[in-house]
Parts: structure tokens; sequence; C-alpha cells
């Protein structure tokens, strides 16, 4: 085991655990203020998806060394993941919550990329893998991420115009 690749591995392990629960807080709050979930059905593959992820990781990973080309890139993805955490501020969430009446986000990383957060989760799903030079699993989880992402995309982009249209 080297405690590089284990701190890198608990790390995002603590970050995730720490996003489920402001995410949950946030969804909690939008919901209280009158907001509504939009294509629930995808998102327990999502979840299934990334713990896999994660789990794979923790089998496969904990004893190898790391990149440091790919961890700077992880580590770049992580200050943008930030910056759009500090963006969206309460209306960041991992689920499709529409707000009814609230203008979309267009601050931040939103005037460059109409889905930042999940350009990030893209290069997050590979950056990782490859910092630990896993190139298949990067690969793979990569298309999975892919097919998952075609899906919430455009349910997202449904529900974002059906709600700016009722606006």
């Amino acid at each position: 085991m080297m405690w590089p690749s284990v701190a890198l591995l608990l790390f995002v392990t603590l970050q995730r655990l720490g996003e489920l629960l402001y995410a949950r807080r946030n969804t909690l709050a939008l919901l209280s203020r009158g907001a509504r979930e939009v294509a629930a059905e995808h998102y327990p593959y999502m979840v299934m998806l990334h713990t896999v992820w994660l789990a794979g990781l923790w089998l496969l990973a904990p004893d190898r060394s790391i990149d440091l080309l790919w961890f700077a890139v992880f580590m770049l993805l992580q200050l943008l993941r930030i910056w759009v955490l500090v963006t969206l501020k309460e209306r960041w969430t991992t689920r499709i919550i529409v707000l009814p009446n609230a203008p979309l986000v267009r601050s931040g990383p939103y005037r460059i990329l109409r889905h930042p957060n999940y350009a990030i989760v893209i290069g997050e799903i590979a950056a990782l893998p490859l910092a630990f030079g896993l190139p298949l699993y990067a690969l793979a989880f990569s298309i999975l991420n892919g097919v998952i992402l075609t899906v919430r995309i455009r349910a997202e982009n449904a529900a974002l115009s059906k709600a700016m249209l009722q606006a």
C-alpha cells in the first residue's frame, strides 16, 4: 500500500460524501421553497456508476504510484469544481431540481459552458484512474459516464427549457 495513493483516494471519498450531504441539504431546502425534482429515474444509476467507479479504484489503486501530470489535471478539476459550487451556492445539487421562476445561473463558469459541472465530472472520471496508471479503467468508466450524462443532460435541458417557458 502506498500512502500517497491511499491519501488521494481518501480525499476523493470524503469529498464525494461531503458533496452528497451538501446536495441533500440543498435539495431539501429547494423543495421546501417549491422546487420539484425532474427525471429522477436515472439518478440511482448515476449514483451506482460513481460508487462502483470509486470502489473499483479502492480495489485497484492503493498500491500504485501517482502520475504527477494526471494528478495535477485532477487537482485543477477540483478547483473548477469549487468554482461551480461557489457559483451555484444553495442551488447546487446532485439531482435535477427546478425552482420555479428562478433565473438560470449565467455567472462564473456558466458564462463559458452550459453544464460546467458535467464537463468537470467527465474529466475526473478519466483523470483519476489515469493518475493511477489505469487507462482501460478510465476508458470504460468514461464510456459508461457518457451514456448516463447523455440521458441526464437531455432531461436537464428539457426541464430547464420548460421552466424558462413557464417563467
